[in-house]
């Protein structure tokens, strides 16, 4: 099975866990550049801001199509219970129809209505598994024992 893992990552979390996810499934890994300054407190309300809104955001041109994959894996950290702008564009400008897709997001709070707004803005994909992740980097190791559980499941997926 060929796979993608794409993310946006801004405080690192979310790079974690695509870096691990993309070593245990043997996955290509892109990330995915906001090209709007989302670093420091401005950057943070405006990203908080931007993503209650629903908005999309300029991303840098991604270097990998996800159409030749079999699988493709999409994380994002959670903003405003929703998706970042970043993953909302990147998902928005690709087609996912008939595509297994699987959804990982970081939080640092409550998960709310995230999933479901995500999964709602790829309707013809086929969403295999998702999997949520408090505080990743606060114990490396237990986050990396529960995604290589998940990731044995999307091997099978």
């Amino acid at each position: 099975m060929k796979s993608l893992v794409v993310y946006y990552s801004r405080t690192g979390n979310a790079k974690f866990v695509a870096e691990t996810i993309a070593s245990e499934l043997g996955s290509d890994i892109e990330e995915i550049v906001d090209l709007k300054k989302r670093a420091g407190k401005l950057g943070w309300m405006s990203a908080g801001r931007d993503s209650m809104q629903e908005k999309e955001t300029k991303i840098a041109p991604t270097k990998i199509v996800p159409t030749g994959y079999d699988l493709i894996v999409i994380g994002t950290p959670i903003w405003a219970w929703r998706p970042t702008p970043a993953i909302r564009t990147y998902i928005v400008n690709n087609d996912f129809s008939g595509k297994k897709v699987a959804l990982f997001f970081t939080i640092g709070s409550d998960l709310k209505q995230a999933v479901e707004k995500t999964k709602a803005l790829i309707p013809n994909a086929v969403v295999v598994s998702d999997i949520v992740l408090t505080n990743p980097l606060e114990n490396e190791e237990e986050t990396k024992k529960k995604i290589v559980e998940w990731c044995n499941s999307l091997k099978t997926a």
